[in-house]
Formats: structure tokens, C-alpha cells, sequence
């Protein structure tokens, strides 16, 4: 018998077409995140602006 590497893929293949973007992990809240990082800027500028008048 000999080994076909089409029939079995070794564990380096299979661990590459598993692997998840880090960065595709982050796209999927960034529509929530910065809005809220947003109205917190909006935030404590305003704050900062009384507090300085």
C-alpha cells in the first residue's frame, strides 16, 4: 500500500483551512463598537468643556 497525501491531509493542512482571521473576527462588531466609542468621545469632550467655562 502506499500513502495517497490527497486521501489524508496531515494535521499542519487541516490546522491552516481551520484557522480564523483575527482580523475577520473583529469586522463583525465594529458597526457596534465605534458608534459607542463615539458618543463616550462626544462625552467627555462636552464634559471637558464645561468643566473648563
Amino acid at each position: 500500500m502506499t500513502h495517497d497525501p490527497a486521501l489524508a491531509p496531515n494535521a499542519a493542512d487541516v490546522e491552516v483551512a481551520q484557522a480564523t482571521d483575527p482580523v475577520e473576527a473583529v469586522v463583525n462588531v465594529i458597526p457596534f463598537v465605534v458608534p459607542a466609542v463615539g458618543a463616550a468621545m462626544i462625552f467627555l469632550l462636552a464634559f471637558i468643556a464645561v468643566y473648563m467655562a
